[in-house]
């Protein structure tokens, strides 16, 4: 089978099964490094196949399906393998639909691994490049990102009043911050470390874009789909007792079980009309990871036609638990109060393959990495009764994921 990259003559793609290659995340060269892992599974890719800016605007996911099935049409393997198999897109998309900054990436090179298979699949002459030692970046300094803490504070009090107003039920609020290294940071660094404190989360690196998202948006394989939302956090607590106790306080927020039946109304919604059948539980459980604790609702669901995964990140986006409810009126207070550019921050991040199959999660608890600087990203939804202070101290907490990938 070959693909048709572009105007250039069609290029073979093989895919050959391979022995366990061990931690996938070593096999990355310094260049490039393409990944999607959970639990030590999943795939990575290296060099360049193909890749393509997606022009903003409301048909961005229609335009990237089109210029998929240019680039990957006729090269999916039916029945053999399943997901990933053969030639695959790794992609991030802006949270903004109208900003620019959205690509999606053929790798030459990919490798994987799932239940217990593992395999390796190349685009022409994938390049054979040499995998050197990870690199340190060294001392890491802060510095405020485009708002200062107290800045941010003053924005959660002016949209928690605008909502006890009735404008608008819930609107989520990002901040960012600075980070600065004596060298140039090496995203396979942050990659191993975020893989291994956060095993249950899914690590990712697509052009720049590093993170360990907890949140799966959507999860297609055939024509059944998956979701994993969360919305409603609080910290880890200081010893067992205080952990139990924070977890059971959750459970039994007013405002945080609130903005959860948020998140699920508004998946509700998106998915409702592409599935023959959709499930979600009556009450959202407890989501627990190293740092943060989360309320979580696994969606599940059966698509009625053959809506490929783009198609169904379309409907989806954004969500509740990342812009808020309703989501043009928190979008519009987004704009208004936010006073940073999101970029791929909240937006959807993951790959697909050529028959549609992929995984695509929403890139929380995560960073643009530039040379030495990572602009580092965190969020917090906002409701009516919301506290600025408390609010800022869970979006600190957010920042540790990534502070503790650049420091170790």
């Amino acid at each position: 089978m070959s693909v048709a990259l572009g105007t250039t003559r069609p290029l073979p793609v093989r895919t050959t099964p391979v022995g366990d290659p061990g931690d996938l995340l070593a096999s990355l060269p310094r260049s490039s490094p393409y990944a999607w892992i959970r639990n030590g599974e999943g795939i990575v890719g290296w060099g360049e196949a193909a890749r393509v800016a997606v022009p903003p605007g409301s048909g961005r996911f229609a335009w990237a399906r089109e210029w998929l099935a240019g680039v990957l049409g006729g090269a999916g393997l039916p029945g053999a393998g399943g997901p990933g198999t053969g030639p695959v897109a790794f992609g991030s998309f802006t949270f903004d639909e109208d900003a620019p900054g959205s690509v999606l990436v053929v790798p030459q090179a990919v490798l994987a691994r799932r239940d217990g298979r593992a395999w390796l699949t190349t685009i022409g002459d994938a390049p054979l490049e040499t995998v050197t030692p990870v690199l340190d970046p060294g001392r890491i300094s802060y510095g405020d990102g485009s708002l200062t803490a107290p800045e941010w504070e003053h924005v959660v009090a002016r949209a928690a009043a605008r909502i006890r107003d009735g404008e608008l039920e819930k609107v989520v609020l990002a901040r960012d911050l600075v980070a600065t290294a004596e060298r140039a940071i090496d995203v396979r660094l942050l990659l191993s470390r975020l893989a291994g404190r956060y095993p249950e989360c899914y690590t990712f690196s697509v052009a720049g874009l590093v993170g360990a998202t907890p949140e799966l948006l959507i999860r297609r394989t055939g024509q059944e789909i998956e979701s994993l939302v969360l919305a409603g956090t609080t910290a880890r607590g200081t010893g067992p007792a205080d952990d139990l106790a924070r977890g059971a306080a959750l459970l039994a927020s007013a405002k945080d079980r609130h903005e959860h039946e948020c998140a699920i109304a508004s998946v509700r919604t998106a998915l409702g009309p592409l599935c023959s059948s959709l499930e979600t539980p009556d009450e959202p459980e407890l989501l627990v990871l190293p740092n943060v604790q989360h309320l979580a609702s696994h969606v599940t669901g059966r698509l009625a036609d053959g809506a490929s995964v783009l198609d169904v990140v379309a409907a989806m986006h954004p969500t509740a638990a990342v812009g808020g409810t309703p989501t043009d009126l928190a979008s519009k207070v987004i704009r208004e109060l936010e006073g940073m550019d999101r970029a791929g921050y909240a937006g959807p991040v993951g790959w697909i393959d050529a028959n549609g199959d992929g995984e695509w999660g929403i890139a929380l608890r995560s960073g643009l990495v530039r040379g030495r600087r990572a602009r580092l990203f965190a969020g917090c939804g906002i409701m009516g009764d919301s506290d600025p202070a408390a609010e800022l101290a869970e979006a600190q907490a957010k920042f540790r994921v990534m502070q503790y990938a650049l420091e170790g």
